[in-house]
């Protein structure tokens, strides 16, 4: 038994199609899953009676163990930072930095369709928060010069990120979008933060491993500097936790004040082996990304009777509007086979339900042929 005001919540949920349940999954082809370069499928530690299961405490307390700070300073060495701070996940990682840094009299401006993680860190800040529209630079620029003032509509100087009347502006994007698998303009935001003396913080969670020669994620590769960047490792990493890499100053900052790191029982040394591991092996997996490429291209290239989001990336939207029709969409290509998952509202706007299909290096050309087909049939059938 619940209180009725949360049956009343779930009972709503189930009217619109919209009530979640877990599903696992033993198809045959995997359509679903951010383990884009397969690295999950692999066993990449051998039994080690060093790298136990507990690290018995928080960060600050018993769990900073030498491991975790190698690996720390090998991924700030390898993303060009001065610094990196693990996490234990990537919701985590927004959450801890977001929460701490924005202070009562800041601006924040933030993507429209930021992941959920990103908002959440928002709500624990006492900071003003305004969205801009979706990778929309002329509206992200309105929203900057109302949050500077005078100063900046006259193209003034940057100063540093701070204004004695406003305190500090910040800008956080996502690189890659999880549900639209467009990438941010990088070059546009770091030039407008810049102008605008913002400082600037993008989420590097779906690709890292995917963009750039080495997967070093698309602010490195496009050789830009952000005041925060956070890589997550459980998409293409395929394993768990997150890292914040910036400046040392900034860890400081979070190690004082990033409630999510102080207040939790620090990864396990198996976890860290395993991430250090991957951050050795990802990077020489340019077979597998350039895969993903085929694979997008071909993708892009089906004649779907589906309205098809543009994307270059393994994520791949296809709008089936409603959630009673995404579901039964999806349904069909599962019962061929084939793990596709719907993306439902409220997760997305009303409207804009669709196919969350994810390329992996390990998808072949046989199987998005496939995938092609089954679609038109399901639509034809529908």
């Amino acid at each position: 038994m619940i209180p009725d005001s949360l049956r009343q919540k779930l009972e709503a949920r189930a009217t619109t199609g919209a009530l979640r349940v877990l599903q696992t999954s033993a198809l045959a082809v995997d359509f679903c899953s951010n383990d884009y370069l397969g690295i999950a499928r692999e066993r990449l530690l051998p039994h080690d009676p060093d790298l136990n299961g507990g690290s018995t405490g928080s960060r600050l307390l018993a769990g900073n163990y030498p491991l975790l700070t190698i690996v720390e300073d090998e991924i700030a060495a390898f993303h060009g930072e001065e610094a990196a701070l693990v996490y234990n996940s990537g919701y985590d990682a927004n959450l801890g930095l977001l929460s701490s840094i924005l202070q009562k009299e800041d601006t924040i401006l933030y993507d429209a369709l930021s992941h959920a993680s990103i908002r959440d860190g928002l709500r624990l800040s006492f900071a003003k928060a305004y969205a801009f529209k979706h990778n929309d630079m002329e509206d992200l620029e309105r929203l900057l010069r109302r949050a500077r003032g005078s100063a900046a509509e006259s193209g003034g100087p940057a100063t540093g990120g701070e204004s004695a009347a406003r305190g500090a502006v910040y800008v956080v994007t996502e690189s890659l979008f999880s549900m639209d698998g467009d990438l941010c303009p990088i070059e546009a935001l770091a030039a407008l933060a810049e102008r605008y003396g913002a400082w600037l913080i993008v989420d590097e969670a779906h690709a890292t491993g995917v963009v750039g020669s080495r997967g070093e994620g698309l602010v490195q590769s496009k050789n830009q500097k952000v005041f925060a960047r956070i890589h997550t490792f459980g998409k293409a990493l395929g394993c768990h936790g997150a890292v914040i890499v910036g400046s040392k100053a900034l860890k400081e900052y979070l190690v004082n004040f990033s409630r999510s790191l102080i207040y939790t029982t620090a990864l396990p040394p198996a976890a860290a082996g395993l991430i250090r591991k991957t951050y050795q092996l990802f990077p020489t997996m340019t077979a597998e990304r350039q895969s993903l490429e085929t694979l997008a291209k071909q993708f892009q290239r089906l004649d779907l009777p589906y309205e098809r989001l543009t994307s270059h990336t393994p994520i791949q939207a296809v709008l089936v509007p409603g959630n009673n029709a995404a579901r039964a969409t999806a349904g069909a290509l599962q019962a061929s086979g084939l793990d596709v998952r719907p993306i439902l509202s409220p997760t997305v706007k009303e409207g804009t339900e669709r196919l969350r299909i994810v390329l992996h290096a390990y998808n072949t050309k046989e199987e998005v042929e496939l995938l092609g087909r089954l679609l038109i049939k399901t639509a034809k059938n529908n």
